[in-house]
C-alpha cells in the first residue's frame, strides 16, 4: 500500500509543470518564513529538492540570518546534518540527492537544531508523512529533541489517511501551498 501510494502521489508532483513547481514552492516558502517556530529558529534542517520535490532554495533568501543545515545519508541508515560553507560545498549523494560536503562543513549536533523540514511523498491531515522509504528521518528525528518538525509539500501530494508504522515520526505541521496544515 505504501509505495502504491508513493507512486501515485509522486506522479502527481511531477505532474505540476516546472513553472508551477517554482510558483508553488516559493509560496510555500513563504508559508514556512511566517511560521512562528520558523522566525523563532536559529538553527534550520531542511533539504534540497531533487525531481519534483518542492525547492526551499527561496526560504534561505527569505532569512539569510539563520544556520542551515542539510542531510548526509550515510550507510547503515544513518543521517547527520551539517551545514555547507557555502552553496559551492554540496556534491551529488547516493540518491542523486546534492549532500553537503563533509571536507567542507560544519556537523550540527540534532539537539542544536530548533526547526526540522522534511521532505514527503505524501501526508494526512493527522500529520502522518510517507517519505521514500529509507527510514533516514523516522530514525534521525527522535535525536532532534527540540525541535519543530514540519514536512513541506503540494497540496496535490495529501491523502486522505496514510498508513502508520510504530517507528514512525508525525508532522507537527505541513505547509503547502495552500497553507498549513
Amino acid at each position: 500500500m505504501k509505495n502504491k501510494l508513493r507512486r501515485e502521489k509522486i506522479a502527481a508532483r511531477e505532474a505540476l509543470s516546472a513553472g508551477e513547481r517554482q510558483a508553488k514552492s516559493e509560496e510555500i516558502a513563504r508559508h514556512i518564513a511566517a511560521l512562528p517556530e520558523f522566525q523563532a529558529a536559529r538553527t534550520v534542517m531542511l533539504y534540497r529538492g531533487i525531481k519534483g520535490e518542492v525547492r526551499l532554495d527561496h526560504l534561505t533568501c527569505l532569512a539569510p540570518e539563520k544556520r542551515y543545515a542539510y542531510p548526509l545519508c550515510r550507510d547503515g541508515g544513518e543521517m547527520l546534518a551539517l551545514i555547507p560553507e557555502d552553496e559551492t560545498a554540496f556534491k551529488p549523494g547516493p540518491f542523486g540527492i546534492p549532500e553537503p560536503d563533509s571536507s567542507r562543513s560544519e556537523e550540527a549536533e540534532p539537539e542544536e537544531i530548533d526547526l526540522v523540514i522534511c521532505p514527503c511523498t505524501s501526508f494526512d491531515d493527522a500529520g502522518r508523512r510517507l517519505g521514500m522509504g529509507g527510514g533516514y528521518y523516522d530514525r534521525f528525528l527522535p535525536r532532534c529533541n527540540r525541535a519543530h518538525v514540519i514536512a513541506a509539500a503540494f497540496a496535490c501530494q495529501r491523502a486522505e489517511e496514510l498508513p502508520e508504522e510504530p517507528h514512525d515520526v508525525r508532522m507537527e505541521l505541513v505547509v503547502t501551498e495552500e497553507g498549513v496544515f
